[in-house]
């Protein structure tokens, strides 16, 4: 790199974005995410990363500045891949070392980059393109990342306010010289409208499903755009919006969103408390949702991650059956959040292979790769569906072929349109809504319908705090404790005692806590093992604060 390039990204990080917390920084699942003023200096240092990404990878790479589902004080940063994936886990480790080395040694981590991964090319005006959400913060640490990108000569494309999922869109639409899609909002938002009216045609309303939802869009970016895609469905689906506040609000994620939805089983703020009603919640940058509703004794019922996993898979296997193309493989990808309930429905009713995998969507996105047709969805609603390229060209083939029969062309025809229906690139909760709203519609069901396909075990969740997550290590997608010693085997008697116990325990990517997930046969069991095993966890791993209380 020529000397006065190193002037301009030195002179930057010294006086503009200097390194002014001890805090160590770590590149999670997520990728950071802190206060937000700890982050100048890390948004920063993430613009020279993807500039030295773009030009490893000769292609685009995208940074989204968001804290999901974070309370609006967070703020946080993320590298979006040339696929739309999460960043490489190689460079994981470097973004963190980006992160966290002092000011005057950032040139010799910068060269030590380039120097592994021979980055040659150092002249060329690679593009990055950015995205930020709703939070106040957030334009101070965009232009944060602009400064580093154009430090080492790049091209920032600065997008402005977008969802993770429309970000992640418009990285692989420029890496596939736009077969994907316009890299545009308008673009996005004509291909998934264009899709879902294809498929639905003008029979709105069919058997008990009715063209109605109520969605809660968390007052944030997922509020903002669904905006556009309520004027451009029309009257094909009804989107009646709340907690939409503007801007600056300060109620991002309070008391509504997906998370506040699945972690409390609640109710969010806002949103009218009509029985029977089918209603939505997205988070804060609109990659997750989940569904729920009012019963008539104002119970809440919750259909998460799981429920839409199970409704999509058992959708498209019956038409991938009916394409007549056999040697199509379909499976499903779930973590050990998953409810038993479900797992068990999918293996022995549906009969679709089931794979588990370590918490975070990079570990699911990878093994739906693996099959023809891989659906994939966290329990928090976080997920979508891939389809191989050479199911895509099979299909394709079979729709030209006139000598198959109409319903195997039909069902390939109806396949294809899913497909455009469908963000492949990340779980993207606006084009997972459209998809559910697909099928409900095609099943002529409504949300109880969907609920009845199978029963949930009683399940809790809970955190706890610790002086330092990373004492607890696992294995076995999570499912297993390894440290600290004999941890696991206070869970594994504390289970026994339970009518289909089941517990785990596993460090937060992204703060000090254990999370702690228990089933049990009845809510009050399953209530009460999830207490006794945070307990063990505060009592062997360093718990600080408030002990967790064990109901009597």
């Amino acid at each position: 790199m020529a000397n006065s390039s190193y002037r301009t990204v030195y002179a930057f990080a010294r006086e503009m974005y200097p390194k002014r917390i001890k805090l160590e920084m770590q590149y999670g699942t997520a990728g950071f995410r802190s206060k937000a003023s700890n982050l100048d200096h890390v948004m920063y240092r993430m613009g020279l990363l993807a500039v030295l990404r773009a030009r490893y990878k000769k292609a685009v790479i995208g940074v989204m500045i968001t804290a999901s589902h974070n309370p609006e004080p967070d703020n946080g940063v993320k590298v979006v891949d040339p696929q739309g994936e999460m960043l490489e886990q190689s460079w994981e480790a470097w973004a963190t070392k980006f992160a966290n080395v002092v000011d005057e040694k950032l040139e010799d981590t910068i060269n030590e980059l380039i120097k592994e991964f021979d980055i040659g090319n150092m002249g060329d005006r690679v593009e990055v393109v950015i995205g930020r959400d709703t939070r106040p913060s957030s334009p101070h640490l965009t232009k944060a990342v602009m400064d580093g990108v154009l430090a080492l000569a790049g091209k920032p494309i600065d997008y402005g306010i977008v969802t993770t999922p429309q970000l992640h869109y418009f990285v692989v639409c420029k890496n596939t010289n736009r077969r994907y899609g316009q890299p545009t909002e308008e673009g996005y938002y004509r291909k998934l409208t264009n899709a879902f009216k294809k498929i639905r045609g003008n029979n709105y309303t069919c058997g008990k499903y009715t063209n109605k939802v109520l969605y809660d869009g968390a007052n944030g970016v997922g509020a903002k755009k669904v905006k556009y895609l309520k004027e451009a469905l029309g009257e094909s689906l009804i989107i009646d919006m709340y907690n939409d506040e503007i801007i600056g609000s300060g109620k991002l994620n309070y008391l509504c969103g997906a998370d506040h939805v699945k972690t409390h089983q609640d109710f969010p703020v806002g949103v009218p408390r009509i029985p029977n009603a089918r209603c939505c919640s997205v988070d804060g940058d609109a990659d997750r949702i989940v569904y729920y509703y009012l019963d008539d004794k104002e119970n809440i019922h919750l259909l998460d991650g799981d429920r839409i996993a199970t409704l999509i898979a058992d959708y498209l296997r019956e038409h991938l059956t009916a394409t007549g193309i056999s040697e199509l493989t379909i499976g499903l990808v779930q973590t050990a959040y998953a409810n038993g309930a479900s797992t068990e429905y999918i293996t022995n009713h549906l009969n679709i292979p089931v794979a588990c995998v370590s918490t975070g969507i990079k570990h699911l996105h990878h093994q739906a790769l693996t099959y023809d047709v891989g659906v994939y969805f966290e329990a928090n609603g976080h997920g979508t569906v891939v389809f191989s390229n050479y199911a895509k060209d099979r299909m394709k083939d079979r729709v030209k072929n006139e000598s198959f029969p109409i319903q195997q062309r039909e069902a390939c025809e109806k396949l294809l349109s899913l497909i455009d229906l469908i963000n492949e690139t990340v779980g993207d909760a606006i084009s997972d809504m459209l998809l559910i709203e697909t099928i409900l519609h095609a099943r002529e069901w409504d949300i109880t319908d969907w609920e009845a396909c199978y029963k949930d075990l009683p399940n809790r969740l809970m955190k706890v705090s610790v002086k330092d997550r990373n004492v607890i290590t696992t294995t076995d997608a999570e499912r297993i404790c390894q440290t600290p010693d004999g941890l696991q085997d206070e869970i594994d008697s504390l289970v026994s005692r339970y009518n289909k116990g089941r517990s785990f325990v596993r460090p937060s990517g992204t703060e000090d806590v254990v999370r702690v997930y228990a089933e049990a046969k009845s809510q009050e069991e399953a209530n009460k093992l999830a207490a006794e095993v945070a307990m063990k966890v505060y009592e062997m791993a360093g718990g600080v604060g408030t002990a967790p209380e064990v109901p009597a």
